[in-house]
Parts: C-alpha cells; sequence; structure tokens
C-alpha cells in the first residue's frame, strides 16, 4: 500500500476509534452517575447531570485518544508509513536554475 492509503487507513481508523472511546466513556460516566449521585442531588440539579456528563466524555475520550496515539508514534515510524496530509512540515531548499 502506499503512503497517502496508510494515512487515509489511519484517519478512518482513528476517527472510529476516538468515537468508540468517546461512547464507551459516556455509558461509563452515565453509569457512575446514575449509581452514586442521581439519588443525592437535588430534583432540579438531575438534568445538568447529562450535559456534564458528555462533555466530560468528550475530554476523558481526548486524554485516552492522546495517550494512545503518543504510544503509537513511539513504537512507529510515523514518517516512514504515512504521507503528510497538508503538505510537508519542513519546506525542501528550490533548486537553483
Amino acid at each position: 500500500m502506499s503512503k497517502k492509503t496508510n494515512t487515509l487507513f489511519f484517519i478512518l481508523g482513528a476517527t472510529a476509534f476516538n468515537i468508540l472511546i468517546t461512547i464507551i466513556c459516556f455509558l461509563i460516566l452515565m453509569v457512575i452517575y446514575a449509581r452514586f449521585l442521581i439519588d443525592k442531588l437535588p430534583q432540579e440539579s438531575v438534568a445538568w447531570g447529562f450535559p456534564v456528563i458528555f462533555i466530560a466524555a468528550i475530554a476523558l475520550s481526548f486524554v485516552v485518544y492522546r495517550f494512545v496515539l503518543k504510544k503509537l508514534m513511539k513504537r512507529v515510524n510515523i514518517e516512514k508509513h504515512f504521507d503528510p496530509i497538508f503538505g510537508s512540515r519542513y519546506r525542501r531548499p528550490k533548486k537553483p536554475e
């Protein structure tokens, strides 16, 4: 496979992984909220739990995603297997004419 194909598959896989991690974090936080906090909070503030849990799940999934990505980058030579999305980080010197 070419570097562009590897990059495309990596982006698709990383996006699916991030969505899956977000859903798992949301479900875990929802179970914790329902088991331990919902009975102890006043009735008026129970509805605020769902948006807070959603935002916390997104933040937690971002932390997990970055951790996994750093571990992956230590094991895999990124420049060898993947093509830059928006071009190279370093500009090549122009050839003299």
